[in-house]
């Protein structure tokens, strides 16, 4: 399967930001339970213009990660892996998978009590961690099983942005929502008008976020709209959302998402946690993230492909894809952000965030070890036969 110079660049920068992400969630942890704890936590509390810092970087920084999403999606629909009907489906229905069963797994055990909101928890998969655990298998994962990956989080990334926009908008403020509607009724307009320059459509999008941010819509919602009114074009080097996707890939990877990881696992683990893991919004967590994932993909694609709605792409195998399953399983970042929506109790927002981390990295540890074995029995088979 041919790679585009892009596809590879997004991998690359994907797998280095995984990595870095690992690093400062363990620095943020080790931080956050040593004798500088308490001034750490402080620090993200500390006000800034009316709000805490944590919050400037939840709401603020995050919409700029919603945005490169958004233009991710929409390289994936126009000229990407999504562009096919036929060659979407499969990714689109492992999504769909990964996002039911796993909040079927969550309502099992919360429906009915104060947190069965947490739902979405473990519907999302963290696409930079996935991506940089599959790196560190090296050049036996095949091409399909990296665009899989990359386009089932993607969709995932979507389904979560909607569930966003859906279920966790608790108060609506309709003079601020209509205006904010308006301004992107405006950039559409210049995108009708072929308006290149992206000043007008920046300056756009944070007037946009500010009326969203006061509307009750969460703002990050801003980043995906904003995306999708910027000019793709033919989706060349010199379009405007290539030159602005290009130049957000380090930023993001690099500052935002790090930032991001050091604020939201500052978390301090007290001497008796043992106890979270009874709770039934750990265990819907935990189930969800660890079993929910890989069986709801698994079982959804396998359906797909027996019913003849699409095939398996070359180089794939259901191994494969069950392992994909397990690492899809590591949720991070998007879990994390919708636990800050869902929740309004501190201790049960902190106690969640522990549960994603341990199970992320369960996830992790086992998605690795599956297809590392597997790959490594594909590639003595491919030897012998040779």
């Amino acid at each position: 399967m041919k790679i585009t110079k892009l596809f590879k660049h997004f991998f690359e920068s994907e797998k280095a930001g995984g990595l870095i992400l690992i690093a400062c969630t363990l620095l943020s942890l080790i931080i956050s339970n040593s004798y500088f704890g308490e001034s750490y936590l402080h620090f993200w509390h500390t006000n800034f213009a009316g709000d805490s810092i944590e919050h400037w970087v939840n709401d603020g920084l995050m919409t700029i990660f919603f945005l490169l999403i958004g233009l991710e999606l929409e390289r994936e629909i126009y000229i990407g892996e999504l562009s096919n009907i036929k060659d979407a489906l499969l990714p689109v229905f492992a999504a769909i998978g990964g996002m039911i069963v796993p909040a079927a797994i969550f309502l099992l055990f919360n429906y009915g009590t104060p947190t069965q909101a947490g739902a979405g928890i473990p519907m999302a998969t963290d696409i930079a961690f996935a991506l940089g655990i599959l790196s560190l298998l090296g050049n036996r994962v095949p091409a399909s099983l990296k665009v899989f990956l990359t386009a089932l989080a993607v969709i995932d990334d979507l389904g979560a942005i909607i569930i966003i926009a859906i279920f966790y908008t608790k108060t609506l403020l309709w003079t601020n929502l209509f205006i904010a509607l308006g301004i992107f009724a405006v950039i559409l307009v210049f995108n009708r008008l072929k308006v290149r320059n992206l000043f007008p459509y920046l300056i756009g999008g944070i007037a946009m976020w500010y009326f969203m941010l006061h509307s009750g819509v969460h703002a990050s919602i801003t980043g995906v709209l904003l995306a999708f009114a910027i000019p793709f074009g033919n989706g060349n080097e010199k379009s405007t959302s290539y030159i602005l996707q290009q130049f957000l890939h380090k930023p993001v990877a690099f500052v935002i998402l790090p930032i991001f990881a050091l604020a939201n696992t500052a978390i301090i683990v007290s001497s008796d946690f043992a106890h979270i893991f009874s709770e039934h919004y750990s265990l819907g967590i935990a189930f969800g993230l660890l079993i929910g994932k890989p069986i709801g993909i698994f079982i959804l694609t396998y359906l797909t492909v027996s019913f003849g709605l699409c095939s398996l792409p070359a180089g794939l195998t259901w191994k494969n894809i069950f392992g994909i399953g397990l690492l899809a399983g590591i949720g991070f970042t998007m879990s994390i952000f919708i636990t800050l929506l869902a929740f309004n109790s501190d201790t049960i927002i902190n106690n969640s965030k522990l549960i994603i981390l341990l199970s992320s990295l369960i996830a992790g540890i086992v998605g690795f070890l599956f297809l590392k074995i597997n790959l490594k029995m594909n590639y003595s088979e491919e030897e012998e036969n040779f």
